[in-house]
């Protein structure tokens, strides 16, 4: 895959992924990002275990960072929330700073940089999409409007559907993700339990996980 990607990007050792992991020490939380967006229109959400902890209505364990998703045709708008900051798009070990249109298009995570201390605040999945139709980037036949998907706190912070979040989990199971479902699963309604059980069955048919649903 890598001679299908564009040029500029700089390849990660173990050693560069450890030092990148230390720079997000002071990502945002969900509440300083939703007030840094509020009022777009493009319609966007907390997504990974952070969205999790909201459906559980508090926070239950650390997180390495912030992730939130966006539809990848409308990320300007999200994008021009934060001027005076950097974004660098990455992924297949790969970091490209002051991205250009092709390496965007390669890759789907954008992660805010702060230009005084170099830390990182944000990571901006741009997500596939028809208009107003969220497309699941595991299987693209899976396509949900946006309406349909997001969730929101008390307070009006958007989060993914457990469900959906716990799909995303479920291609590596890493101990977190274990305990994310763990957590989360005694807190589902049976629609819920019915839904996560026939996304899994149709994304990740035989998987672990359906015998605790």
């Amino acid at each position: 895959m890598s001679e299908q990607l564009p040029d500029g990007g700089h390849p990660l050792s173990q050693k560069d992924i450890d030092a990148l992991d230390a720079r997000w020490a002071n990502a945002w939380t969900p509440a300083e990002v939703a007030a840094r967006l509020d009022g777009v229109t493009t319609p966007w959400y907390v997504a990974a275990g952070w969205a999790l902890d909201l459906f559980r209505g508090g926070k239950t364990r650390e997180h390495e960072d912030l992730e939130i998703a966006v539809p990848a045709g409308r990320f300007a708008e999200v994008r021009d929330r934060f001027p005076g900051h950097l974004w660098d798009a990455v992924g297949y070990r790969r970091v490209w700073t002051s991205p250009g249109p092709e390496a965007l298009a390669a890759v789907h995570q954008t992660w805010l940089r702060d230009p005084v201390t170099d830390e990182y605040r944000l990571d901006v999945f741009r997500e596939p999409h028809d208009g107003d139709t969220w497309i699941c980037r595991r299987d693209e036949t899976l396509r949900l409007p946006y309406a349909d998907i997001i969730r929101r706190t008390p307070d009006g912070i958007p989060y993914l559907a457990p469900e959906l979040v716990l799909l995303f989990k479920a291609r590596n199971v890493r101990p977190k993700d274990q305990v994310d479902f763990d957590g989360v699963v005694p807190l589902l309604s049976d629609s819920q339990r019915a839904e996560l059980r026939a996304l899994l069955t149709r994304v990740h048919p035989g998987h672990e996980w359906l015998a605790g649903l």
